[in-house]
């Protein structure tokens, strides 16, 4: 499903080593964490797949079951779920990305997002040209270098 930016909005995808840190992190100040309370505030738009949201649900269920509501929370709160892309969505694209994290770059370059969010960066290449894959902390680091300018 195609949503139409938010103007004026940077798009961030959120991949779910990203939103698992987040939802289990015990600071405040951990930048996956100050990411989705960014998309809470609505300075951003956080967006994620409905691959994800399962992906984060298995793993917490099997390793943190105590953190799965304020993952719930989070997500409620902060982030629209897209739906995942179809198997012929993503043969266009094929070879851009890990097999596995192929759909996540595929929902990215759908729901128009040009910032992807993730810890395995290098899952993501060589990537597509629309889409930039980056650690939190170094988004972090862009959106306050951005922000001093204003």
């Amino acid at each position: 499903m195609m949503l139409p930016p938010s103007p004026n909005k940077p798009r961030v995808f959120f991949d779910a080593n990203a939103l698992i840190v987040g939802a289990v992190s015990p600071s405040e100040h951990s930048a996956s964490l100050v990411l989705l309370r960014m998309a809470e505030i609505t300075l951003i738009e956080g967006l994620t797949s409905q691959q994800v949201i399962t992906e984060c649900e298995r793993n917490l269920l099997a390793k943190i079951p105590r953190a799965l509501p304020s993952f719930q929370v989070l997500v409620n709160r902060c982030l629209k779920v897209v739906d995942n892309p179809s198997s012929t969505d993503l043969q266009p694209f094929a070879g851009l990305a890990d097999p596995k994290d192929l759909p996540i770059l595929v929902a990215t370059i759908q729901s128009q997002s040009p910032w992807l969010v993730t810890f395995n960066v290098r899952h993501y290449q060589p990537g597509h040209p629309s889409v930039t894959p980056l650690q939190p902390g170094k988004l972090v680091l862009r959106i306050r270098d951005v922000l001093a300018f204003l």
